[in-house]
């Protein structure tokens, strides 16, 4: 089974990297953004087919390194 992760910064946190890219993105002309947020994603191939046993494993992958949970909020999706 494979999962991706995306994780992105939570609403209120400042994000100097995708203010960044905003001001790239306008300076080549790209004048319709009103904001860029970043973030990052993360594709995992698990050995399992049990969908209950990977969205755990995956969770606990979050929580211990793949997010910042102070700073940041994350999706799974299975696939």
């Amino acid at each position: 089974m494979k999962a991706k992760v995306i994780v992105t910064l939570k609403n209120g946190v400042l994000d100097p990297q995708g203010k960044a890219i905003e001001g790239a993105l306008s300076s080549l002309g790209f004048d319709g953004v009103n904001q860029v947020r970043q973030g990052k994603l993360f594709e995992i191939d698990l050995a399992t087919s049990d969908t209950e046993e990977a969205r755990r494993d995956v969770t606990a992958m979050c929580d211990r390194l793949l997010a910042n949970t102070v700073i940041e909020s994350y999706r799974i999706e299975l696939v």
